[in-house]
């Protein structure tokens, strides 16, 4: 079913605003898609993830980001821990702290993942310093072709959640192996005409010894995820889902314990985009949102028709850490939730968006930094741990979402190029939220002729349209600010992470519409 808005335009002297008609069904139709509590997730780069964890004792900071994620939802953010520094990564017995070794800083890359990555069981101990109930999955080594390192790497990954108390509720729920192969024949993992039918043998020898290890089999609920490619041809000869499947990896012993298939997608290098203001409009632009996504509409079939889950494992704005000024900006915030939306109305289950120490693209800073993250340069003193814009995001999804369970989720057909939509149903079916994103970038060079869109709400389907509506606005002064956002007049920007401020929304006649001026996101709850 189709839901329909009409734009027209009311000039004013000082601004322009467009006025929308939305036509909100009332009830669940055919195209709604089933959300989890945990459908914004985390993926940390490898190398400082105990950075994240804490080793002697917990990082409280984090815990708090992600306690207040769990407080809307009801489930913790869930974990992938790997990456590019998973493929760097050896087991020595007995170390206590992690051996790192970097390369050079530079003002494009400030905070380098490290060039190699040694470490011991206490590496994999430090998960019990995350939430209780929290579900991880963990990357071992597979471009050194180093059989024993990973099977190492996964013995200790069991022991450590062997040994958790069940009070934790620590799940441990699969096991990847490498990397983004398909990348491998340019950074010297493999020879230059290596493909997906050899790299299916390779994985399986790996997988075989590893499920013996950890173990994983039909009657555990660890399991393995499949791909972590860096892209996909979407064909069955290359590096793709249908690729995978094509090639028997679902035949084999171990890959009948596969149970996900996991890609990597970032929007490009945000470089050639213009200013920083373009590019931040490029960013969180609608269009190229969907764009970015709707590619792997052929790939999320060929997976669900498999039986599997599809997520998206590594993802986040730009790659190699994020865009100066861009990915840290404000406007990322927007970014982060029509695209996380925009991805499960096409069937991806879960975004596991990329963190590291220092990267620009960061939702949150885990620990005090000493250097800028945009261009490399000393800070005139430590800046401690904070979140950032992209962590609104967050916030206000988790919150859309809810703890109700079994939320569903579908996207407004919105005739307009910066204005999108998307309705929330309750378990039973029953229109509960709406969220409105303008995604019309306002600057600190727009001066102060800032548009705004009218939204005049328009029930349809059966059943009782509400009429009251609670409105929370996600505030931002301009897109390319990088603090400084309220989500319902309160902030995150704390030194512990924890909400600060007081509460304001606003409670109306659904009659009277909306108004949502340029570079905000608005959640309306009905009241009935």
């Amino acid at each position: 079913m189709l839901v329909h808005a009409l734009l027209s335009c009311i000039a004013s002297a000082s601004i322009q605003v467009h006025a929308l008609s939305v036509s909100v069904p009332l009830g669940a139709f055919s195209n709604t898609s089933s959300v989890s509590p945990s459908h914004i997730s985390f993926s940390i780069e490898q190398d400082r993830w105990t950075d994240w964890a804490g080793t002697t004792g917990k990082n409280e900071f984090v815990l708090n980001a992600l306690s207040n994620l769990a407080s809307f939802t009801g489930q913790p953010p869930r974990f992938r821990i790997g990456a590019d520094s998973e493929d760097r990564t050896n087991f020595q017995p007995g170390l206590n702290l992690t051996e790192l070794s970097f390369s050079p800083p530079s003002a494009a890359t400030p905070y380098p993942e490290a060039s190699s990555v040694v470490v011991g069981e206490a590496f994999y101990l430090a998960a019990q310093n995350l939430l209780p109930g929290t579900h991880v999955t963990w990357g071992v080594n597979f471009k050194s072709l180093n059989l024993t390192a990973a099977f190492l790497e996964a013995g200790a990954i069991a022991d450590a959640f062997n040994s958790f108390p069940a009070s934790s509720r620590l799940v441990l729920d699969a096991i990847e192996i490498g990397n983004e192969a398909d990348l491998y024949t340019s950074n010297g993992g493999r020879p230059a005409n290596f493909t997906i039918a050899q790299y299916v043998p390779q994985w399986t020898s790996f997988a075989s010894n590893v499920s013996a290890t950890v173990p994983i089999s039909a009657n555990t609920t660890t399991k393995f995820w499949g791909g972590a490619f860096a892209g996909s041809d979407h064909s069955t000869n290359g590096f793709s889902p249908q690729g995978l499947f094509n090639n028997g990896i679902l035949a084999t012993a171990p890959g009948m314990l596969i149970d996900t298939i996991s890609q990597h997608v970032y929007s490009g290098s945000g470089l050639g985009c213009g200013s920083i203001g373009a590019c931040i409009q490029d960013m969180m632009s609608k269009n190229f949102i969907r764009g970015n996504l709707s590619q792997f509409i052929p790939d999320i079939t060929a997976t669900k028709a498999q039986s599997l889950t599809y997520v998206l494992g590594e993802t986040n704005s730009y790659f190699n850490h994020g865009s100066a000024n861009v990915s840290d900006s404000a406007g990322a915030a927007l970014w982060a939730l029509d695209y996380a939306f925009f991805a499960s109305s096409l069937g991806i289950e879960r975004l596991y968006f990329h963190e590291g120490v220092g990267y620009k693209y960061n939702f949150i800073q885990p620990v005090t930094l000493n250097t800028s993250i945009d261009d490399g340069t000393p800070l005139p003193e430590p800046l401690p741990p904070h979140i950032q814009p992209a962590y609104y995001g967050a916030i206000v999804a988790a919150e859309a979402i809810g703890k109700a369970g079994g939320t569903s989720v579908s996207e407004l057909s919105l005739d307009s190029d910066t204005m999108s939509g998307y309705a929330f149903y309750s378990n039973e079916g029953q229109l509960s939220k709406t969220l409105f994103i303008n995604s019309e970038g306002f600057f600190t060079s727009s001066g102060t002729n800032r548009t705004s869109i009218h939204l005049d709400l328009d029930f349809s389907g059966t059943g009782q349209s509400p009429s009251r509506m609670t409105v929370k606005r996600l505030e931002i002064g301009h897109a390319d600010d990088t603090s400084g956002l309220t989500w319902g007049g309160q902030t995150y920007e704390t030194s512990d992470a924890l909400v600060s401020g007081m509460l304001s929304v606003e409670t109306i006649n659904t009659g009277d519409g909306l108004d949502i001026p340029a570079t905000q996101a608005i959640l309306v709850t009905f009241d009935g």
